[in-house]
């Protein structure tokens, strides 16, 4: 059974008739400015190779061309094969700080691309990576929300990560033990299936044991990685055009505690990595491939014959014929005359003609 990938451009089959009719009107008009020199039989001698039918053809094999173009553009498709395939790979949960700080500079330029910012890019090449892995994003700042559940798809994790903010947060803080307790939540009950967490924040924690939730992960198999965004040096943190400002009216200033966030990856037997480092990703997907793949799901796809080729095929054809089918007649068909008397009335003139001259002289 035929079927189209894109039918409604078949709604430009609507063209047809239009420029059908176009070509009449101007035919139509090109008689009428004909007849103004003469009658049509006087006229056409003046004119011995202007064709009469091959405009018509013409606009056959255009009209025909046109079709052809919308038939491939509307992508015929004729039967169908069903392809399974196994997701085979890890369950990663990736928590990301969105607490205020995280708009500090990530090195110690104050002026540099936030940690926020570098956290985005950091993610955005992890993500790429982690094909055929599944994959759930929260966010975290006094309290932990889920952003994206557990998904396989790749690009839709990267279109939440791009709409990641400071400003989503309604409670400020960071409370990093409990984005590891909603991320443990998250994860599918599959026993088969190795899981991670990897944690992306620069270590201030304020609010609860982040340590003891990663004690706890790791209890469960879970494995929980820490990337530190940030320098140790310190940054103020901007805010409304200026910085945040204490009650003295002093610059906060905001650290990367990396001891914190070493520890949290120690107890999590996980690895700590600095953002900084050029081979972050790098490292950290070394450190995912050494998990143990399972069968995560199986998806189905439905694969149809493409027939389109014929149909652009015939359209190349009828192209080529518009390239070499001129206005005119064609010289080595002047001869033949294939839908009037005209020529062997004139053969049979030519003949009296020539009987007439021998009586004459004779």
């Amino acid at each position: 059974m035929i079927n189209f990938a894109h039918p409604q451009y078949f709604y430009l089959l609507l063209l047809l008739p239009a420029l059908a009719l176009l070509f009449l009107w101007n035919r139509r008009d090109r008689q009428k400015r004909l007849q103004r020199y003469g009658k049509r039989a006087s006229i056409e001698p003046l004119m011995p190779e202007v064709s009469r039918y091959k405009p018509w053809i013409r606009l056959v094999l255009e009209l025909l061309l046109l079709t052809m173009v919308i038939v491939v553009l509307a992508r015929p498709r004729a039967g169908s094969s069903k392809t399974t395939t196994q997701v085979h790979g890890i369950e990663v949960m990736v928590a990301v700080d969105v607490s205020n700080s995280m708009n500090a500079s990530s090195t110690d330029n104050p002026q540099d691309v936030s940690r926020l910012q570098r956290s985005k890019m950091i993610l955005q090449k992890l993500i790429d990576r982690l094909d055929n892995n599944k994959v759930g994003l929260i966010v975290f700042a006094g309290n932990a929300y889920m952003q994206m559940p557990m998904t396989g798809d790749a690009a839709s994790a990267k279109l939440f990560l791009n709409g990641i903010n400071t400003s989503m947060a309604p409670t400020q803080g960071t409370a990093i033990g409990a984005a590891i307790n909603l991320a443990l939540n998250g994860f599918s009950q599959s026993k088969k299936a190795q899981k991670a967490i990897i944690i992306i924040t620069d270590g201030e924690n304020f609010e609860d044991d982040a340590v003891g939730a990663a004690k706890e992960a790791a209890k469960q198999g879970v494995q929980v990685d820490v990337i530190g965004v940030g320098s140790t040096k310190g940054a103020p943190i901007p805010m409304d055009g200026g910085y945040l400002t204490d009650d003295s009216g002093n610059p906060v200033t905001t650290y990367l505690n990396e001891k914190m966030a070493q520890e949290i990856a120690q107890a999590g037997k996980g690895v700590y990595i600095s953002g900084t480092a050029s081979d972050a990703v790098s490292t950290l997907q070394e450190t995912l491939d050494k998990l143990a793949k399972s069968d995560l799901a199986a998806i189905t796809y439905t694969q149809h014959d493409e027939q389109f080729p014929v149909f652009a095929t015939i359209a190349l054809l009828l192209l080529l014929g518009l390239l070499f089918l001129l206005e005119r007649k064609n010289p080595w068909l002047k001869k033949y005359n294939f839908f009037t008397k005209e020529k062997k009335e004139n053969t049979f003139s030519n003949e009296t003609a020539k009987h007439q001259d021998k009586k004459d002289q004779q």
